[in-house]
């Protein structure tokens, strides 16, 4: 049941057009393969440092609204804090290939929308359920679990950097980009 709780997030991003990090693989490597120049490596890495960022602020702020302000119970805040331990004790290779593959799937998922038209909700609901499951790891839905855990004294600052953000941010990188948007771009260089 956890797994489909995951999902809601995802679905309220998506379907209100807010901009995941890991939604915009295709929309930043695809242009950039089809007229590769340093101008445009800048403007990408530029669009991805920016949303990267806004995304990581807002994680940070639900991430403190759930610690400091009064609206969960203690034992609420307690479970919370229990279901984002799972963050903890995986070695940075494990994470590394674990986001790689929601990498992937949210890649695969932005470019499964368009088509979907009145099924977008389920194409939402079935990719990130799949992430959950797979026990997967998204830079975006894991940051706020890091954040609580770091402001609830489970772990420190610098840990959850090196050993969380860093790998798990590679590994997205390299799913959405590596894997899905070269496959994405082989299929449609002709027509750009």
């Amino acid at each position: 049941m956890t797994s489909f709780g995951y999902t809601v997030g995802f679905v309220m991003v998506v379907l209100s057009r807010q901009q995941l990090f890991t939604e915009t693989t295709i929309t930043v490597v695809l242009p950039l393969l089809a007229q590769p120049s340093i101008g445009n490596f800048g403007r990408g890495a530029r669009l991805w440092g920016v949303v990267l960022l806004a995304n990581l602020v807002g994680t940070l702020f639900a991430a403190s609204f759930c610690t400091y302000a009064p609206v969960l119970s203690p034992e609420l805040r307690a479970e919370m804090i229990e279901v984002n331990r799972h963050l903890l004790g995986h070695p940075w290779f494990d994470m590394l290939f674990k986001a790689i593959a929601a990498g992937f799937l949210i890649a695969a998922m932005v470019w499964l929308l368009p088509g979907a038209e009145s099924g977008q909700f389920s194409v939402i609901v079935m990719t990130t359920y799949l992430i959950s499951a797979g026990g997967f790891m998204h830079i975006i839905a894991g940051s706020m679990e890091a954040f609580m855990l770091v402001q609830n004294g489970v772990i420190s600052a610098w840990p959850m950097i090196t050993d969380f953000l860093i790998p798990v941010l590679l590994g997205n990188i390299i799913g959405g980009t590596a894997l899905f948007a070269l496959l994405a771009y082989a299929q449609v260089m002709k027509e750009i």
